[in-house]
């Protein structure tokens, strides 16, 4: 019986790790792509679900709360970029100023410090009623978010976002303007949290104002687990985002079978900052233990050469 009700949870598990996904999606573009460590994901999530719930109430069609919540997160992006680059601030500290800030932002679009959502009184796309429809539905916008990603980043612009998180420098020589790129990334970035934000709330049936506190370490479990498990098989830019994805979905299937053991839900936070430490380990010492093997063969290869 206790399998069965582990079985009856796991899709429910996987529909949250697909929503999350997109948020990770969204932490890869940051933390990967402009080696930048943005924590405003962490207000963004919740800007996301407020804008699209209250969109939704306000008698909105939901595909135009979706389109509200993204564009709150580019503002929020917006903002971080510019503290960022115009103004001189650290990533990390921009980003943290602008969590700040859209606590009281999120308190004002909620009016309050949460509100709900019935699927029953609003056209809502996906519910957590509604299990499989949710992941099919979900499916369907990481495909497309990931389709377009990879269009995106094929491109001149791109292309120059790329650089400009690989080497700062050397694109600054090559004439790209690496500010400009910061803060498209950052937007960009931050819109995808929304929107997963925005979804979520849909999902759970409300936006509450602490729903975005820890985001950015669940976000970084995923990304780091996606890189570590599939980086050797997924190389191509497009299947590494299905990667990320795939990390949001094993990381939800993890805990909700280490629920499953009986374990409190007070150390969740533990927990997670456990799996994200593993990972990392794990990462790291795969790293090191492929240094010997490269040695050995540039020495061989020197070897042949004598």
């Amino acid at each position: 019986m206790e399998i069965a009700n582990l079985l009856n949870a796991l899709p429910g598990a996987v529909g949250q790790g697909l929503i999350w996904g997109i948020m990770a999606i969204g932490v890869f573009i940051t933390y990967k792509i402009l080696d930048i460590a943005d924590l405003t994901v962490d207000g963004t999530l919740a800007t996301g679900g407020a804008a699209c719930i209250m969109l939704l109430r306000a008698g909105f069609p939901v595909w135009a709360a979706l389109l509200g919540a993204f564009a709150a997160g580019l503002g929020a992006g917006l903002i971080s970029g510019l503290l960022h680059t115009l103004m001189g601030i650290p990533a990390l500290l921009a980003g943290i100023l602008t969590q700040y800030a859209l606590w009281s932002v999120n308190l004002q679009i909620l009016e309050g410090a949460n509100q709900s959502i019935s699927v029953d009184k609003y056209p809502l796309l996906i519910s957590s009623r509604y299990v499989s429809d949710a992941i099919w539905i979900v499916a369907i916008f990481v495909i497309l978010i990931i389709a377009v990603l990879y269009w995106f980043f094929g491109t001149s612009l791109g292309c120059g976002l790329r650089a400009s998180g690989a080497n700062p420098n050397m694109s600054r020589a090559q004439g790209i303007d690496v500010n400009l790129n910061k803060i498209i990334g950052l937007m960009l970035s931050n819109g995808l949290v929304a929107l997963a934000g925005g979804l979520l709330g849909q999902y759970q049936g409300f936006a509450d104002v602490k729903m975005g506190i820890g985001s950015i370490v669940i976000g970084l479990a995923a990304v780091i687990i996606g890189e570590t498990l599939f980086s050797r098989i997924f190389r191509n830019f497009a299947l590494r985002l299905l990667g990320v994805v795939l990390g949001a979905i094993i990381y939800y299937v993890v805990l909700q079978t280490i629920s499953w053991f009986g374990i409190d839900s007070d150390f969740q936070k533990m927990l997670t900052a456990v799996i994200v430490a593993v990972f990392l380990a794990i990462s790291y010492w795969k790293g090191r233990l492929a240094r010997p093997s490269r040695k050995r063969c540039a020495g061989s290869a020197k070897g042949e050469g004598k």
